[in-house]
């Protein structure tokens, strides 16, 4: 990825700036310290380096066309298979050449996991509106070795962590709340306005994960080496109708947020915000930070600075000029928002040997799956079902 960007990309997104800083936000209840201190705590097991269930088999070469994307893929829909069975699981597959392949075309392979509420699954396509969480899980095919654990393959185990815990917690909501309410929430939708229209839009909001392809650009970084599986992925979503009569009318319409995790895993991270339209998620993301610290439920040392120390920029101070090329580049084209956690700078170890299973700090990485975890939850308002516990609010 890029540190500043090319000049169409600056061109597209001073085009798009308006759009950026047009308000966002969405209602939904903080969680309770008891519901915090209920999250199960990543286990040390699933990310030693060595031998870790959900690190370990990522921590290799993983480029694409190679038998390490294959290996890479495996993990990933075994994963989904054995532990969250209830997600669907679905790839989606395109072609490119690349500068280092001549004429011969790479296969690229975004893996897409979804669950949504039954009640939204059973009217169809288009009806759910999805919390989006993303990660790319291919390495960088030089230099030779080179496996890329902040980039991404711990980002992409964190993302699995994450599905894992979240999917309890939504299984004892959507049971709580019951199909039969969310169908008389359908006939009133058209009734309803304002506050009271967002209330029932939250409630038919489901998670999709995308583990993304192609990345990394094959030989220099330009727009059309890189992002290849993300360019693809974002085509189709913008192509895609969905039946008439829904809600939504493509796939790339029903992302209520785009979080992209990347370079993720060094020690002391320092990630800013980078757009104001989705500036307040970020604080809320911060806030969690904040309150996990101070609950004793972070391992990593504390630095300087949290993890997301960016909280109160005023809007005079984002611009639209400056920003990092990722993932998020060909969604945030066609309108979905955007809230990239990327540190600034990046890590010493960016694009080096050094980006290996020993270069990680598990604390570190443990605790982004707190955050990513709790952040998650309280997106999708699961303590509306979880009632107070020892007294506290």
């Amino acid at each position: 990825m890029p540190l500043f960007p090319t000049f169409s990309s600056i061109l597209f997104l001073l085009l798009l700036l308006p759009f950026l800083s047009l308000p966002f936000s969405q209602a939904y209840t903080p969680l309770s310290p008891a519901l915090l201190k209920s999250l199960p705590s990543p286990s040390t097991d699933d990310y030693d380096p060595t031998n870790g269930t959900l690190l370990a088999p990522l921590l290799i070469p993983r480029v694409p066309g190679t038998p390490g994307q294959k290996a890479a893929q495996a993990h990933l829909v075994s994963f989904f298979a054995a532990h969250l069975p209830q997600w669907e699981v679905r790839w989606q597959n395109s072609t490119s050449t690349t500068p280092a392949t001549g004429d011969r075309a790479v296969p690229f392979a975004n893996l897409i996991a979804r669950r949504e509420p039954p009640w939204t699954r059973r009217r169809g396509p288009g009806t759910a509106s999805y919390l989006t969480l993303v990660a790319h899980y291919d390495s960088k095919r030089e230099p030779e070795g080179f496996v890329g654990a902040t980039d991404s393959a711990a980002p992409c185990a964190i993302l699995m962590d994450v599905a894992r815990t979240v999917d309890g917690f939504l299984q004892k909501m959507w049971a709580e709340e019951g199909e039969k309410e969310g169908e008389k929430e359908e006939e009133k939708e058209e009734e309803k306005e304002g506050e009271e229209a967002t209330e029932w839009r939250q409630r038919d909001e489901g998670i999709q994960i995308l583990f993304l392809d192609g990345e990394e650009a094959f030989v220099k970084w330009t727009d059309t080496d890189s992002l290849y599986g993300s360019r693809a992925l974002a085509e189709e979503w913008e192509a895609t109708t969905n039946p008439a009569g829904s809600p939504f009318k493509s796939p790339m319409q029903q992302i209520s947020l785009f979080v992209l995790l990347d370079l993720l895993g060094a020690p002391n991270p320092r990630v800013p915000t980078y757009f104001q339209g989705t500036h307040w998620a970020y604080q809320r993301m911060a806030a969690l930070e904040g309150r996990l610290r101070q609950l004793g439920l972070l391992e990593s040392k504390p630095g300087k600075e949290p993890f997301l120390p960016e909280s109160g920029k005023m809007a005079t101070q984002f611009s639209g000029g400056v920003y990092v090329g990722d993932d998020h580049v060909p969604f945030m084209q066609r309108g979905a928002p955007v809230l990239h956690l990327i540190p600034g700078p990046f890590p010493d170890v960016w694009h080096t040997l050094d980006d290996d299973g020993e270069h990680l700090d598990i604390p570190t990485v443990k605790d982004w799956v707190r955050i990513v975890t709790a952040f998650t939850l309280e997106w999708m308002d699961v303590q509306k079902t979880e009632p107070p516990k020892d007294g506290q609010p």
